[in-house]
């Protein structure tokens, strides 16, 4: 083997948040593979185009040139955030590593702390989210949004300089950037319980060709976590289900406890406060499934679904898929249809 061939070229975007994410994979599989990692920084569409996300982001505008360089050879791994990528991975890939989820929640930053629900009438939140925007109008309809676009360092700033009252952060991002990002801003983590975030957020995406070397793939297995693999498959699959884009104003999170998946999903209305949604426990299989760790705050259960719906009897990650696509469905039997955008 060559000292060309011993390192492993890790595909990213260029921006802080993205390397710095990067890295954190890059030390990883330096530990399991004996390999050194080296970043290959990559512009996405996503990175380039400064219209709003509502208007670009449904089509994995920031996976896109990521994975044609994969394909062309140009590196041999990606790391992705998950909530960025399409819900149909490309033929010739395939995901084949999402290390344990850090903190799915988002957060709220102002500058002394007040809370969302508190603000003046009138504030500005700084968002191009969708999701994010409808879910701010449920928390104070008094509230005005703007849209946003920029890093982390960027988006910040805006705050502290007065020229917005806060903006929605994800809380995995915050806390991936060195240091500390937040200076003398105060942020405010909004719980998942009444605030569900996109699905996938949090977690990371390791993803390669399916004809990459069989030691790269095994050492890809052992940075994979299970339960978050499972989580994040029924999250995936409640968009997949409602056959929206990446930004649709929707919502989906998923646990696993004590065996059983527990996903709650919410599609919002734009602007109004309208918003449908549903809260399910189903069984898992086998009980052998590990929770993860104690203390992450989730969704009150307020009822089980069918069982029938639950691929009894399946692999996990085939139930957790099942699963995701029954609440897509029950979503749409209950008029979700007609607050999504088509793709």
């Amino acid at each position: 083997m060559t000292a060309a061939d011993d390192v492993i070229r890790l595909g990213t975007r260029r921006s802080a948040l993205a390397q710095a994410q990067s890295g954190h994979v890059a030390k990883a599989l330096e530990a399991v593979s004996g390999r050194r990692v080296e970043l290959v920084p990559i512009t996405s569409e996503g990175d380039t185009n400064r219209a709003s996300l509502s208007e670009i982001g449904g089509q994995g505008v920031f996976a896109t040139a990521l994975r044609d360089a994969l394909l062309r050879g140009e590196c041999d791994i990606l790391v992705h955030s998950l909530k960025d990528l399409p819900t149909q991975v490309p033929d010739g890939l395939v995901i084949a590593a999402i290390p344990a989820r850090a903190d799915a929640r988002d957060v709220a930053v102002t500058r002394d702390g007040t809370p969302l629900h508190e603000l003046k009438g009138g504030s500005t939140i700084g968002t191009g989210s969708p999701r994010r925007i409808a879910q701010v109008h449920v928390r104070n309809p008094r509230l005005h949004t703007a849209d946003l676009r920029g890093n982390v360092d960027s988006r910040l700033q805006r705050v502290a300089s007065g020229e917005l009252d806060a903006v929605i952060l994800a809380a995995a991002g915050l806390g991936r950037l060195d240091g500390d990002p937040l200076g003398e801003l105060r942020a405010e983590p909004l719980g998942l319980a009444e605030w569900p975030t996109a699905p996938g957020q949090g977690a990371l995406a390791v993803e390669t060709t399916v004809d990459a070397p069989a030691e790269l793939l095994a050492a890809l297995a052992a940075l994979d976590d299970e339960a978050t693999r499972i989580a994040v498959t029924a999250e995936r699959a409640v968009l997949e289900g409602l056959d929206s884009g990446c930004q649709a104003p929707m919502a989906a999170h998923a646990e696993i406890v004590d065996g059983d998946l527990r996903v709650r999903a919410v599609v919002y209305a734009p602007h109004d406060g309208w918003r449908i949604g549903i809260d399910v426990t189903e069984p898992l299989h086998p009980d052998s499934v590990k929770a993860a760790a104690p203390g992450e705050e989730y969704i009150r259960p307020n009822g089980s679904g069918n069982g029938a719906d639950s691929a009894d009897g399946a692999d996990p990650i085939s139930a957790s898929r099942a699963i995701g696509l029954s609440v897509a469905r029950r979503l749409l039997e209950r008029g979700a249809a007609d607050l999504l955008p088509r793709p």
